[in-house]
């Protein structure tokens, strides 16, 4: 019996484990392509469910992403009017040894908070030096401000240690990615080491190229990268090799997995600029089943009812996401759901979810550079609100038809 428990309770904290898995990095302005910083997230989490809410703060309005059937104060990632940003990923090495504080898992509770209160890194320090401990977390958080400032903390329940990706000691290539485990934490702990390896090899591969990073290379580069670090393959390659004869394949330490739900990266800005300048692009849902939508703060009131709560609490667009996840992640029995029909996302007569769907991605990151001119000129800051209308029917049209192509 005593061993059998020792089982079960192995088994719930690997699940616990991977159920609260992310992926994560901030860019700055030296490696992206307009020079602005950028901050990305794929979340990963038990919870198929998540949409973007607009919220009016104090003294900040802000948008984040949301569980769906859970909205009220927790955050995963966001932006405000200010144009602080911020998000995390767990840890699995960052708790002392004999901390044993019962609270927990409030990570999404302390981010609605600071996206309410911060305008700066600054603030955020002050914010947690103030904060009632313990936080009852253990996670890695990366913040940018309108300030330039970009960095990410390490946090757990009493302490927390900052890494300034400006500093060049710190972050010598002008970028640092996160997983699941922490700089400062214990050695060889902690979850997400493969994932890692695979984040960084990609983007210094993106690099090496000399081309710069930007969100749409974000979603289609990393968030749905098939690439495996360890095996040195890339599941997407050998499908087009006619290796995967028959399009399945195991879901093996790939940046995008299972339990993944969403990605989001936000587009701040530089020192002296005008914060209501930044953008959060949401792909809602598993992300190679998904489109990248952009919102703004200044136009939250207009966020798309496909990407928020479109009167069944859960967004339409992580609605339609999910579908085509289950046909990919189709395998119920024994161990079939580590199993994945990747030759659902690409084929050879490109009608793969994934062709389908970055076609419609990139026609909307167009339409988005189109839409953000207008705004800075005079007719259209005039029209401004009406023009963000146009635009999300627009774009909504083109999605309802790529995935009608799809289904």
């Amino acid at each position: 019996m005593k061993n059998i428990i020792l089982f079960t309770l192995t088994v719930f904290i690997f699940i616990s484990s991977e159920s609260f898995a992310c992926t994560s990095a901030i860019f700055t302005g030296k490696v992206t392509a307009d020079g602005r910083p950028l901050l990305w997230k794929n979340r990963d989490t038990d919870t198929e469910d998540d949409r973007v809410d607009f919220y009016k703060g104090n003294p900040y309005d802000f948008l984040a992403l949301v569980d769906s059937y859970a909205p009220e104060r927790g955050a995963w990632i966001g932006t405000n009017s200010a144009g602080f940003s911020i998000m995390n990923t767990a840890s699995y090495n960052l708790k002392e040894q004999g901390d044993t504080t019962v609270l927990k898992d409030m990570e999404g509770e302390l981010m609605y908070e600071a996206l309410g209160t911060c305008a700066t890194l600054a603030d955020f320090e002050r914010f947690l030096n103030k904060h009632i401990k313990p936080f009852g977390v253990e996670a890695n958080f990366g913040v940018i401000d309108a300030e330039g400032g970009a960095a990410f903390y390490e946090i757990n329940n009493f302490k927390w240690i900052k890494y300034d990706v400006n500093d060049p000691s710190v972050a010598p290539e002008g970028w640092m990615a996160y997983t699941n485990f922490s700089r400062s934490g214990r050695k060889d702990e902690g979850m997400g080491y493969i994932r890692y390896d695979n984040a960084c090899m990609l983007i210094r591969e993106k690099l090496a190229s000399n081309t710069k990073i930007t969100p749409l290379w974000i979603f289609s580069g990393l968030s749905r990268s098939f690439y495996n670090s360890v095996s040195e393959t890339d599941a997407i390659s050998l499908l087009k090799r006619d290796v995967l004869r028959n399009g399945w394949c195991a879901d093996d330490d790939f940046i995008p997995r299972r339990i993944t739900e969403a990605s989001v990266v936000v587009k701040g800005v530089n020192k002296g600029e005008d914060p209501s300048d930044c953008i959060m692009w949401a792909a809602l849902g598993y992300p190679p089943t998904s489109v990248a939508v952009p919102v703004m703060v200044e136009y939250g009131s207009q966020i798309p009812f496909y990407i928020t709560d479109s009167g069944h609490k859960t967004a339409f667009l992580c609605d339609l996401s999910k579908q085509l996840k289950h046909n990919i992640f189709s395998l119920k029995r024994g161990n079939g759901r580590r199993y994945m029909k990747i030759g659902l996302l690409f084929n050879h007569n490109g009608t793969g979810y994934m062709q389908l769907l970055g076609n419609t991605e990139y026609r909307i990151s167009c339409k988005t550079e189109k839409l953000l001119l207008y705004l800075k000129s005079k007719n259209g800051r005039e029209k401004n609100s009406a023009a963000v209308v146009d635009f999300y029917s627009d774009i909504y049209s083109d999605i309802r038809s790529s995935y009608s192509k799809c289904e």
